[in-house]
């Protein structure tokens, strides 16, 4: 697929002959023609070049002077056009510094030099080396070049605009670390040049630290750790490598894994967007690092071996899955129980239909009102039948009501809403946006007038997606005292409503799990055209719109990665590889052309709480003109060519 600004990183962990630079180098070499051959970087593990475990052997002047040959030999054989992080010892004056050297077709760029040296337990690594915060030089001559020194430097690659900064093993585990520093400097992508052993527990830890520092430098971060090669005598180490982008693994190996390296694309638009938007996290200014830059040839195209879920807002893992949906579901209820504590009301007024939304709402009622200790019966749950509705969704939401004690009154809306088309003068037969919205509009205004009658405040029951494509009548469903689902997308709310059903089973509560169960299986509908001959719902909400699945997911990639319209289109194909181009790309019209249209809506909506990242508040998360142009994105998407 097109490249975009996808980096490809590799992690290594090559075998090691202790104290044979030789050796160590083909070793190294060998892995870099395994390697994809549109990898971009590679990071081998600290001192890869002796071998991390050398003790004494690092006083030896003969493996020194060999370890520096071992450089100038994997420099001359290394691919071209590909970064390379490689870890070695080296002699500045009468010091000794364990070193990253960067290296770029055939030359090395730069030298970073650990600057946290451990002395402790089983690490004494001050017996030889120096801190690099000391080192007496900024430079020094290499191949007849003069090459900058320091334990502050980032290499920015102009072309991909990836901009590497590397620290060394403990230089992580400090309080602040050392890619702490160079993130603020612009690296994007961070290396670690790691021998971590291995302990009980010690990789979980290292685990969490890795992806914790991705996520709080919002950068890529490539850990390459010493493997069990390395001597044996006191430990065995972890051979963990690991790849992360802002807090997600990308891929993850240790010493038990047969492959010698792992393989990730990370993608420095979205970093960059998200410093952008998380602006407070890159402000210091940091004034001691050094940039060199230099410039790969471009590369148009990649194999794109990451994954993307094709259901952003759900999780894969049941378990966490179950886990999200009662978080939310508690969110949701205490929002609204904090809401009617603070406002003294002990009353809610909520429409009930029978779908998932108006289901969510009132699961949520039900349980704000037990935080607040209110009486259920409060809950004045109305069901209002019109042209649409089906015995199977009227049946539901009775029995939903009844369930979950909350008072139930029923208000048919058919003759209210045909005296309005009298008074308006529309014909019924003509069954347009107009005879849909004003069922609509009756249902809030009854909401509305018993809320004034039970001194209480009407319930949204929208949910994101719908607001997100203004599938919501404007002053009808769309209006509300306080909104309970605003932030929760279609494809979450069915699994929510499930949770809470294996919840009243697991309680002994069979009848609530199946008519919650049933309420997930019925065709997502607003009901307002008349049933088919049978008795079925004909108005199914997708057969307009296009799939709930589709919109979700573009809706993810617009407001959590500000994505350019053609790449969540190629996105979405490969998550969604069973639906073919041509509906893609037409839903991906649909989700442009409505996103933008219906932003009035958005702008005057109700309050709600927010339960995820994604919010399309007016007042906290997306400030956007209702009048702006949606033809940059249109025109994107027309481009785009169905094989």
């Amino acid at each position: 697929m097109k490249r975009y600004q996808y980096y490809k990183v590799v992690a290594a962990t090559p075998s090691v002959a202790i104290g044979n630079p030789q050796k160590n180098v083909q070793a190294m070499l060998d892995i870099c023609a395994r390697v994809p051959k549109d990898t971009q970087l590679i990071v081998f593990p600290e001192l890869c070049i002796t071998g991390y475990t050398c003790q004494d052997l690092f006083y030896e002047d003969l493996l020194l002077r060999q370890a520096q040959k071992g450089l100038q030999e994997f420099l001359e054989a290394m691919p071209d056009q590909m970064a390379v992080l490689v870890g070695l010892p080296l002699q500045i004056q009468n010091k000794l510094y364990n070193a990253a050297a960067f290296c770029f077709d055939h030359h090395v760029l730069g030298f970073q030099l650990k600057t946290y040296i451990p002395s402790y337990n089983e690490f004494y690594e001050t017996r030889w080396f120096t801190s690099g915060k000391n080192c007496p030089v900024d430079s020094m001559d290499w191949q007849g070049r003069t090459v900058p020194v320091s334990n502050g430097l980032v290499f920015y690659d102009s072309t991909t605009q990836a901009c590497i900064g590397a620290e060394l093993c403990e230089d992580l585990w400090v309080t602040i670390p050392v890619s702490s520093k160079l993130a603020l400097a612009g690296a994007n992508i961070l290396c670690n040049l790691s021998a971590s052993n291995d302990t009980i527990a010690k990789d979980a830890y290292r685990h969490q630290l890795v992806i914790n520092q991705s996520a709080r430098t919002y950068a890529g971060y490539v850990y390459a750790s010493a493997g069990p090669q390395e001597s044996t005598s006191d430990l065995v180490f972890s051979g963990h490598d690991l790849i992360c982008e802002n807090g997600t693994v990308l891929s993850e190996r240790n010493y038990l894994d047969t492959n010698d390296f792992i393989v990730g694309e990370i993608d420095i638009q979205n970093l960059m967007n998200d410093r952008i938007h998380f602006k407070t996290s890159m402000e210091e200014e940091i004034n001691d690092v050094r940039t060199i830059t230099y410039a790969s040839q471009p590369i148009d195209t990649i194999e794109l071996h990451r994954t993307y879920d094709a259901y952003p807002f759900v999780p894969n893992d049941s378990e966490k899955r179950i886990r999200r949906c009662q978080n939310i579901l508690n969110i949701q209820a205490q929002g609204l129980a904090t809401r009617l504590s603070k406002i003294h009301c002990e009353h809610v007024v909520i429409g009930i239909s029978g779908g998932l939304d108006s289901t969510l709402a009132l699961l949520v009622c039900e349980r704000a009102f037990q935080l607040c200790q209110y009486d259920p019966k409060n809950i004045h749950a109305i069901s209002m039948p019109g042209f649409g509705t089906s015995v199977r969704t009227k049946t539901n939401a009775d029995q939903l009501i009844d369930l979950i004690h909350a008072s139930k009154e029923t208000i048919t809306i058919g003759d209210a809403v045909n005296q309005h088309f009298k008074d308006i003068h529309h014909d019924p037969e003509i069954m347009d946006i107009t005879y849909e919205n004003s069922q609509a509009r009756e249902r809030t205004q009854i909401l509305m007038d018993l809320a004034n009658q039970y001194n209480g405040i009407v319930i949204g029951t929208g949910d994101l997606s719908e607001l997100a494509l203004g599938w919501c009548t404007y002053n009808g469903d769309h209006m509300s005292m306080y909104a309970v689902n605003v932030s929760v997308p279609k494809t979450l709310v069915r699994y929510i409503v499930e949770t809470r059903a294996l919840q009243a089973q697991k309680e002994g509560q069979n009848a609530l799990h199946d008519v919650l169960m049933d309420i997930c299986d019925t065709p997502v509908s607003p009901e307002l055209l008349p049933l088919d001959a049978s008795g079925k719902i004909a108005q199914k909400t997708e057969e307009v719109l296009g799939s709930y699945d589709l919109h979700d997911f573009f809706l993810y990639h617009l407001l959590r990665h500000h994505e350019q319209p053609e790449k969540i289109f190629d996105l979405c194909v490969k998550a969604f590889p069973t639906i073919d181009k041509k509906t893609i790309k037409n839903g991906l019209l649909t989700f442009y052309r409505r996103f933008f249209a219906q932003q009035f809506k958005r702008n005057c909506m109700p309050d709600g709480v927010k339960v995820g990242s994604i919010c399309l508040s007016p007042r906290g998360d997306l400030r956007m003109p209702s009048d702006a142009s949606r033809d940059l994105w249109l025109q994107q998407v027309e481009a785009i060519e169905i094989e």
